[in-house]
């Protein structure tokens, strides 16, 4: 990989000028609270994987929970997300203020980056991180043993391009996971193991505003076997979130595809 391509170390200490995702227990500062604890499930979350001495991306870093309990298993760890300069896949209603909307955005992906500078500094992590779009990740990254999709597909608006994207560096093992509903029609559809996509938005209510599709694990299983990753797992768990001033399990699902076809896939 060119050294190039990684983003300069950027020195962050104020917890104030940062914004959690998750629940850390950061050193130096103790616990930071953030909308999802995956403390104590994180196995569960990333489907059991060994990740002794792979080479691992994970696409959607945020604060860098997730990569730095990678690497502390013995990974190296490229985090990918987006920066500053970067726009969120947000919803386009017509019913509000996208623009404000946006720029608010901007402003928490500031804050995320800064989160994730201050636990690497706390962690002392080797993690190196690119920032950029999951539409157009440049081929000067390189490849990786395993890729990492955690929480992140459902907020874009073309999963398949993202996962086409990853999975053309990917050459070993894809994880994916993510939150599945418990209503009657999901669980029917997923019983009989039906793909699909579920869109969520709702003009009514313009909401939600960055999150685009609830995907079951059939719709996952037939996107990365189009890719080459024909052998597949589906682990069922659940996941602590404190979002909305609301503290709930929310069931969940990780996906672990093995690369069956392929090396490469064409862009």
């Amino acid at each position: 990989m060119s050294s190039n391509i990684y983003a300069t170390p950027k020195i962050v200490t104020d917890l104030a000028q940062c914004y959690f995702y998750h629940t850390m227990d950061v050193p130096g500062y103790g616990t930071v609270q953030g909308e999802w604890d995956l403390r104590g499930h994180v196995q569960e979350y990333l489907g059991g994987v060994d990740f002794r001495g792979k080479c691992v991306l994970e696409v959607g870093t945020a604060d860098g929970f997730l990569c730095f309990q990678m690497e502390n298993q013995g990974a190296q760890v490229v985090a990918y997300d987006l920066s500053e300069n970067s726009d969120w896949d947000i919803v386009p209603y017509a019913g509000y203020d996208y623009q404000l909307y946006a720029l608010e955005k901007k402003r928490q992906i500031v804050q995320l980056n800064n989160a994730y500078w201050l636990c690497h500094r706390a962690f002392n992590s080797n993690a190196k991180m690119v920032y950029g779009s999951v539409y157009s990740v440049p081929r000067e990254i390189g490849e990786f043993d395993v890729s990492v999709f955690g929480s992140i597909l459902l907020h874009v608006r073309d999963p398949f391009n993202a996962l086409r994207q990853v999975l053309s560096l990917t050459k070993e093992t894809v994880i994916v996971a993510e939150p599945y509903s418990q209503d009657l029609v999901t669980r029917i559809l997923m019983r009989i193991k039906m793909p699909y996509m579920r869109f969520q938005p709702d003009f009514r209510r313009c909401e939600p505003k960055d999150a685009w599709w609830f995907l079951p694990p059939a719709t996952i299983k037939q996107f990365i076997g189009v890719l080459g990753f024909e052998d597949v797992q589906v682990h069922y768990h659940f996941q602590q979130t404190e979002a909305w001033d609301n503290y709930r399990r929310i069931p969940y699902y990780t996906i672990v595809g093995r690369r069956t076809k392929g090396h490469t896939s064409a862009l």
